[in-house]
Formats: C-alpha cells, sequence, structure tokens
C-alpha cells in the first residue's frame, strides 16, 4: 500500500512540474524575443527614415552607375560634407525645377579640364574614373580648364558624351558649377534593380579624404535581426510548449508503466 501511495504522489509532482514550467519559460523567451525583435525592426526603419530619402532617377544621364529608372537611396548630408567624387542629389531652378543627380568632380578652389589621355584632370592630376563605360570616355568632346568658385561644386553625369550637366553651363556667370547649399543628399546605393552600395570613386583620393559610406549597411542588419527575432520568437513558444507538453506525457507514461 504504502509504495503504491508514494508512486501516484511522484506521478502527480513530476507531471504537473515539467509541462507547465517548460512552457512558462518558453513562453518568457518567445515574448522577450519578439520585443527585442521590434524594437531592432522599428529602430532600424526609424533611423533609415530619419538618414535616408528615396528617389526615382528619370534619365540615363548617369549610366552605367545608375540607370532609368532605378530606385536609390541618398543620405542627408550637410553642403559642407560633400567632397570629390560623391553622386549627390541637388536642386538649383537654373537647372531644373526638380531633384537632379550628378557626380562632384572638383570644389571650390581646383580647376578641372577633359580631357588628356581620355581622363578627367583636377588640379593637375589625371582621375582614373572606372565607373566610365570605354564608349563614354571614347566619345566624349571634353572642355577647357574651368577655376571653380569658393562655395561651389563642378558636376558631371556619368554618361559623359549624354548628359546636362556642368560642362553645358559653361558660359554662366559661375561657369556651370552649382551652389553646396543646393545639395540636399548623398546617393549611397542603388536599392532597384538590388545593385547595392555605390563604389567607392578612389580615383579622387589623391586629391583629399573620400566620403564615407553612410550607414546603410548597419539600418539593414538592424532590420534584418529583427525580423528573425520575431518570426523566431514567435515560432520558439509554440514549440517549447508541445515540447514541455511531449515530455510531461512521457513521463506520466514512464510512472504509469511502473505501477
Amino acid at each position: 500500500m504504502t509504495g503504491r501511495s508514494t508512486t501516484r504522489t511522484a506521478s502527480r509532482g513530476g507531471g504537473a512540474g515539467r509541462g507547465p514550467a517548460g512552457g512558462r519559460t518558453g513562453q518568457r523567451l518567445s515574448s522577450l524575443a519578439v520585443a527585442l525583435g521590434m524594437v531592432l525592426f522599428l529602430g532600424g526603419f526609424a533611423w533609415g527614415a530619419v538618414v535616408y530619402r528615396p528617389y526615382t532617377v528619370p534619365t540615363t544621364s548617369m549610366a552605367p552607375t545608375i540607370g532609368a529608372g532605378d530606385r536609390v537611396l541618398a543620405q542627408r548630408i550637410d553642403s559642407g560634407d560633400v567632397r570629390r567624387g560623391d553622386v549627390v542629389v541637388f536642386q538649383d531652378t537654373n537647372w531644373a525645377d526638380v531633384p537632379v543627380l550628378k557626380r562632384v568632380v572638383a570644389v571650390g578652389g581646383d580647376t578641372v579640364s577633359c580631357c588628356e589621355d581620355g581622363r578627367l584632370k583636377v588640379n593637375g592630376t589625371k582621375i582614373d574614373e572606372p565607373y566610365l563605360s570605354e564608349d563614354e570616355v571614347a566619345g566624349f568632346g571634353g572642355f577647357p580648364e574651368v577655376t571653380v568658385p569658393e562655395g561651389r561644386l563642378f558636376l558631371l553625369g556619368d554618361e559623359r558624351a549624354g548628359s546636362v550637366d556642368s560642362t553645358s553651363r559653361l558660359t554662366d556667370a559661375a561657369h556651370g558649377t552649382v551652389s553646396r547649399g543646393a545639395v540636399q543628399a548623398r546617393v549611397d546605393a542603388v536599392v532597384w534593380p538590388m545593385e547595392g552600395m555605390l563604389k567607392a570613386p578612389t580615383g579622387f583620393e589623391e586629391l583629399g579624404a573620400l566620403s564615407s559610406p553612410g550607414p546603410l549597411r548597419t539600418v539593414v542588419a538592424l532590420v534584418i535581426a529583427g525580423t528573425v527575432l520575431i518570426f523566431g520568437g514567435a515560432a520558439y513558444g509554440p514549440l517549447a510548449g508541445r515540447a514541455g507538453a511531449s515530455r510531461a506525457r512521457k513521463a506520466d507514461a514512464g510512472v504509469s508503466g511502473g505501477r
């Protein structure tokens, strides 16, 4: 009698203790993962919305780097952060009433001309521009030396032969240049089609430091990590509960068999 009574007590205590405890732990971990995932996911999106602006490129003037119809993300920057080689979004009523994308090839105080051996020349330095197609380099007629006024930028499209850029306004009082204050953002990446981050314009390194990439990779990593945690946490709770219930049933079955 005593042995049977002891066996039944262990059965109730063991079964009740293992199942609910495991389920509660799973639920806590699941809720924590989902909450953390939401913080990362929403935080990443919020950060991206504050730092970046999306644009759709209407023309081929920046081909082959950026094609017509491509969607780009451009980082909001101060005008003082613009450097040589940057692809910038600017708006100048003398150019157009809409945002325009071009590449900065010279800044205030620089001298710029084209072409010598098919290459752009800035402050006496020949610039390697691997992002240009060979056809564009060969077909570009070039332009005489220009001294860029302080506080202004000289801009070219990567499709040199077909781009309406600073070279088409050389007779203006500002020699086709644009005020730094007209710049709204710097393009970081082409997101549709998914071509990723723009390559660094290393040909301009001899003339000064290049712009550092924006936080886009970190933003994307946060969004992805948040998504994984949300779905993983949502799945973990039910799985942990089932596993705990299964262990409890096996334990009860073992004890019943022993009786």
